[in-house]
């Protein structure tokens, strides 16, 4: 029996921890000096660090405190990786976007039902720049 925390069962978690994995992939490949290299390594690990975080909360404002933290660490991360792709890095960002989107809807999702007495902004479609707007 391995030992497991409450948030390593959420999908958003797991996600997240894939969006790491993908995006040293893509970390393994530019120079460290980059500004956007530390930037992106930075983001995606705080996405994971704030769903965990946030998890073990006890308040509804705790929670939604650092899962809108990890919300924009990962919008941070789809900027970071535009970035990238201006600066023709040669990466291909969609994959990695794709994840993002999961996360940042996975996300919306844990905040609204934490807390629902909160305003909210109306729903959002997010797509990567291949994709057609609806």
């Amino acid at each position: 029996m391995s030992t497991s925390f409450d948030h390593e069962r959420l999908s958003v978690y797991q996600e997240a921890i894939k969006f790491v994995v993908w995006s040293d992939g893509i970390l393994e490949t530019l120079p460290k000096t980059l500004a956007v290299y530390d930037q992106l390594d930075r983001a995606a690990t705080s996405i994971a660090l704030n769903i965990a975080e946030g998890n073990g909360k006890y308040t509804a404002a705790d929670r939604c405190r650092f899962f809108d933290i990890a919300r924009g660490s990962a919008l941070e991360c789809a900027a970071c990786l535009d970035v990238l792709v201006a600066k023709k890095k040669r990466v291909e960002a969609d994959p990695g976007k794709a994840i993002l989107v999961r996360i940042v809807s996975m996300l919306v999702g844990l905040i609204r039902s934490t807390s629902p007495d909160r305003v909210h902004e109306n729903t959002v479609s997010y797509k990567t720049p291949n994709e057609k707007a609806d």
